[in-house]
């Protein structure tokens, strides 16, 4: 692959991470927090909608991270080490399996009826994948880092 197709996968790795922690930050501390304020005869509707609507935004965003971020290992940057990739698709596998075992299940259940209960498990759980997003958002600037820091002169 050359350069400036190695290039463009990395900005769309680095673009696709951050928009992801942008979008985790705003779910968690605006947007689910809000699902106890819908008021229970209107929360299905709302929370089927929710569900389709979000999944239309955010899953292209997530596929594009995960498959660049596992195209990453065989065309990466000469700066960027084996061990950030690497890193990088063990914290993506902890966002997928929270995603798929913990707040899919719990949507699912909120989509038939409100449950304060499910609605805090949802809440709590999702703190894992806002921690875990953000520690990417941090190692995809680490990489940038790597990048640049040849372009850059120490300051003194």
């Amino acid at each position: 692959m050359n350069d400036s197709l190695v290039r463009l996968l990395f900005l769309m790795h680095l673009a696709s991470t951050l928009f992801m922690v942008g979008l985790i930050w705003f779910v968690q501390v605006v947007h689910y927090p809000l699902f106890a304020q819908t008021g229970t005869s209107a929360f299905t509707q709302y929370e089927q909608t929710h569900t389709r609507l979000t999944a239309r935004v955010v899953a292209p965003i997530m596929l594009v991270e995960v498959g660049s971020g596992l195209l990453l290992l065989w065309f990466r940057p000469s700066p960027i080490s084996n061990l950030q990739c690497v890193t990088g698709l063990i914290l993506l596998g902890v966002i997928w399996l929270s995603t798929l075992f913990i707040q899919i299940p719990c949507h699912d259940e909120l989509s038939k009826c409100f449950d304060p209960v499910v609605h805090r498990r949802l809440v709590s759980t999702n703190w894992l994948r806002t921690a875990v997003w953000s520690l990417r958002g941090l190692l995809v600037l680490w990489m940038v880092w790597s990048m640049t820091s040849d372009y850059f002169p120490p300051l003194s």
